[in-house]
């Protein structure tokens, strides 16, 4: 068996399709399901049993005997969120748990850790370990992946083989219930599709040009390949940065949509929302050396082969991974 926490969500709902590929079908998706726009993320795939994320460890305490391997991808994500105990709870404490199952039960581990650790990129956005506890994050969501990376640095009793993923800007399918997390190509698309333009957020800061903003922007489908190569490498644990390693503007993404439907690009400014304008990152880019270092030779996609094969594959026909 292979668990996947946040299984009906973006990214997990998209790994077990990627697994299923493999033909590894005893999936545990682990969840809160009471959630019906995520529902369509895992119609057709290949899942053994649903578990109610809050049931999960007792679960685990009568099963662990059959399970292979962890994926905990599941988390409360939302930056805009500032409710510190909500954090605490789903993406603290609840990591702690799995994380000493895994180590008492002889269990692989990978767990999804993010960008958002990197705050302002002071320290730059190198995944060297040493660094880690002195990292800024800009909001509590940041703040939690990041408090509980050190806290696994610091233990010493570890699994056998565990991973943190510190996932960058994340894009593909599988995000329509998102919402306003969903990815900038996600939100352009649907404006193109109702408007024929689109509004992309202003710069407040001097240095960056309205729309010249930068993040590293990684393929969903690129980022489920590592999550494979790890459950099948199982050596050299630690903390990996996870995204293209080449930033790229907001420019270049709102046009490459445009021209994935084959629309000349309309492109204007709104103002930055208050509430996260001064928790907003203007530039960020993974150093990927580190999981080149071990072996990972796969080459990442381009924004724009990527943009293309989302809208073109998934969006414009509603599909899903």
């Amino acid at each position: 068996m292979i668990i996947v926490t946040g299984a009906a969500g973006f990214i997990g709902s998209c790994l077990i399709s990627k697994l299923n590929q493999e033909n590894f079908n005893f999936i545990i998706a682990v969840d809160d399901f009471s959630y019906p726009e995520k529902e369509a993320n895992l119609v057709g795939k290949r899942i053994q049993e649903r578990v109610d994320r809050e049931v999960f460890f007792d679960w685990l305490d009568q099963n662990y005997h059959e399970v292979e391997f962890i994926f905990h991808i599941g988390a409360r994500t939302d930056t805009t969120e500032f409710d510190r105990q909500i954090f605490e709870h789903l993406n603290v404490e609840y990591s702690k748990q799995i994380w000493n199952r895994c180590i008492e039960y002889q269990i692989p581990l990978v767990y999804a850790s993010s960008a958002a650790t990197y705050g302002l990129g002071e320290l730059g956005y190198d995944d060297n370990e040493s660094l880690i506890p002195q990292l800024k994050p800009l909001n509590p969501y940041g703040d939690s992946k990041n408090e509980f990376d050190i806290w696994a640095l610091e233990q010493e009793r570890k699994p056998f083989f565990w991973a943190g993923l510190k996932f960058f800007n994340v894009y593909g399918p599988n995000e329509y219930h998102k919402g306003r997390m969903a990815s900038v190509i996600f939100h352009t698309f649907k404006q193109i599709k109702e408007s024929g333009k689109m509004k992309l957020f202003r710069s407040h800061n001097p240095d960056f040009a309205d729309g010249e903003q930068m993040r590293d922007f990684v393929y969903v489908k690129d980022l489920v390949e590592v999550c494979s190569f790890l459950m099948h490498h199982r050596r050299n644990s630690g903390i990996y940065n996870l995204g293209s390693g080449k930033a790229r503007t907001f420019l270049d993404l709102a046009k490459n949509t445009f021209y994935a439907l084959d629309i000349e690009p309309v492109i204007s400014f709104v103002d930055t929302p208050v509430d996260i304008r001064d928790k907003y990152q203007y530039f960020t880019q993974a150093n990927m050396a580190k999981l080149r270092s071990i072996g990972y030779d796969r080459p990442f996609a381009s924004l724009e082969e990527g943009i293309s094969d989302y809208v073109k594959n998934y969006l414009s026909k509603g599909e899903y991974l």
